[in-house]
């Protein structure tokens, strides 16, 4: 059955809003969606559970439920089986839990170790969005994988756009992620997380 609408849960506001413009540009037109962002990582875990079972008890078959969360500095693979089991005990199908069954409800993804990894992770829409910045910056020791960014991706982004003189008052977070959504293309992101949730967008759009 194709996938009629998608609901994304996110912890924070900037995940919305990049979301909110890059979505728009990849689902067809017979898909809709909807984001709920929460007030941060500790909030959306601590209600996770509880609006799944509330999602459990109508979910239409031809609905799929997304949750977005950042690594920061947790065990991915931990915070993963985490999200998962709190799917499960709420009475969904969790996508990779039942091989390739295309039927499944929810899909927890990871953002490694932040949203900033996929600004990264195609350096050439920060470029066409931010003109001044180096086009060297993916080739440097520390930048060549977006997913193994040490010290913060969100501090290496804004200190990067500082260095070639943009928002030396401080990155705003929000209308940053608006600009990159709209500028990011899915099949070039060099980051692992990024092609993670690609792959499960897609296959919800193609389940049958």
């Amino acid at each position: 059955m194709p996938t009629s609408h998608i609901a994304l849960l996110v912890e924070e506001p900037s995940m919305e809003a990049f979301l909110q413009s890059l979505l728009p540009r990849i689902l067809p037109a017979t898909t809709t969606f909807e984001i709920h962002a929460f007030q941060g990582k500790s909030d959306l875990l601590a209600k996770l559970e509880a609006r799944l079972r509330g999602y459990s008890q109508w979910l239409p078959e031809d609905w799929r439920l997304f949750v977005l969360v950042d690594c920061d500095d947790e065990d991915c693979r931990s915070l993963k089986r985490s999200l998962d089991g709190m799917a499960s005990r709420a009475g969904l199908r969790v996508q990779g839990q039942a091989g390739r069954d295309p039927s499944w409800q929810v899909v927890n993804r990871i953002a490694i170790e932040e949203l900033e990894a996929w600004y990264f992770g195609d350096w050439d829409a920060v470029r066409a969005e931010f003109p001044r910045v180096s086009p060297n910056v993916p080739q440097r020791q520390g930048f060549r994988d977006p997913d193994a960014i040490l010290g913060g991706t969100w501090e290496a982004f804004e200190r990067v756009l500082q260095n070639h003189g943009y928002f030396k008052e401080g990155l705003p977070k929000i209308d940053t992620a608006r600009r990159l959504g709209r500028r990011i293309l899915i099949d070039e992101c060099r980051s692992s997380s990024f092609k993670a949730f690609r792959r499960a967008l897609l296959e919800a759009l193609q389940a049958p």
